[in-house]
């Protein structure tokens, strides 16, 4: 029996389709205010179960029978409002998950992300062999990666049979975020980061996931997975290739950054909600990393699909083109 969590996630419920596609029976957890996908809701395949991954005793009884487990369940955010939430579920969360999966002898795929991995001192493409440092601006996301990480890392010590996956930015149809992306550049965006970022299939991911299951020589070990380095400029202008649509040619310098966050903390004041930008995220925006995937492509064979061909996906699938 496989358990995934995270199961109404993106990247959750891609993998359980893809799963349940071969055949494979699932219980996936899911939080109880969380919506089934569609594809996912009528299969007999799946049982479904509402579980706080931080709850010890709520996840103890799933992990009878179960022999696999793919560790997708997080919280992802960078407002400052969320942080102790945030470490509390990706940590503890992680750390309940590997004391089960000891407990109950089944192997682990870990999904943790490149903000778990450090910065190449050279200016290199981060590999998997560049060590993540505390910064005093570090992100609390970035720390609750870690900080989930290390827990897998110790259990692995202790004879966990696990793998760990590190994704850059996930994208492909169906996901909120890049989707807000497009939504952006339709309604004319004129405005670009000046960072860096990663880019990969949600399918790929999903592929790569479960052939390191099933490769049981593989154990100990962590893949960066990225399809494509990109400039936040490139990305969104070919985005505007796509979509018929100006490309954005105004660089936001640090310090209009700076002035966004701040004003966007200033609305959220007086509208009550969360700010858009926080100076996390700006800081984020502003990054210029970019990630190796050399080990995973040697270790499986696998090749990941181009930007070109996520963005296509993407854009067919939500802004198809009438002739």
């Amino acid at each position: 029996m496989i358990l995934v969590t995270g199961g109404t996630g993106f990247l959750g419920a891609k993998l359980i389709e893809l799963l349940i596609q071969d055949g494979m029976q699932v219980k996936a957890t899911k939080r109880a205010n969380s919506t089934i996908p569609e594809k996912l809701q009528n299969s007999s395949l799946i049982q479904w179960i509402d579980a706080d991954i931080s709850d010890y005793f709520a996840l103890a009884d799933l992990f009878v029978g179960v022999t696999q487990v793919y560790h997708c369940a997080a919280q992802i955010s960078y407002q400052p409002a969320d942080a102790k939430s945030m470490l509390h579920i990706n940590i503890e969360g992680t750390k309940h998950i590997v004391n089960l999966c000891i407990e109950h002898k089944a192997r682990l795929l870990h999904v943790s992300s490149i903000a778990a991995l450090g910065v190449n001192k050279l200016g290199l493409p981060v590999t998997e062999e560049d060590k993540w440092e505390r910064e005093p601006k570090i992100s609390t996301y970035s720390l609750s990666k870690y900080e989930s990480e290390i827990q897998v890392w110790q259990g692995i010590v202790e004879g966990l049979d696990a793998v760990i996956v590190n994704p850059s930015v996930i994208m492909g149809p169906g996901t909120k975020g890049p989707g807000t992306i497009f939504k952006m550049v339709a309604k004319g965006l004129k405005i670009y980061p000046p960072g860096t970022v990663g880019i990969v299939d949600v399918v790929d991911v999903a592929q790569v996931m479960i052939a390191l299951m099933n490769r049981s020589d593989i154990r100990g070990e962590r893949f960066i997975l990225n399809g494509e380095n990109l400039t936040n400029k490139d990305l969104l202008t070919r985005i505007s290739v796509l979509l018929d649509k100006p490309a954005p040619k105004i660089e936001a310098k640090p310090f209009i950054l700076s002035i966004a966050w701040r004003a966007a903390k200033l609305i959220s004041l007086f509208t009550g909600g969360k700010p858009a930008l926080t100076a996390e995220s700006a800081r984020a925006s502003a990054s210029k990393l970019a990630y190796n995937n050399d080990k995973i492509t040697k270790a499986i064979g696998f090749k990941f699909k181009s930007a070109d061909q996520i963005l296509k996906e993407i854009q067919e699938t939500y802004y198809p083109k009438t002739s």
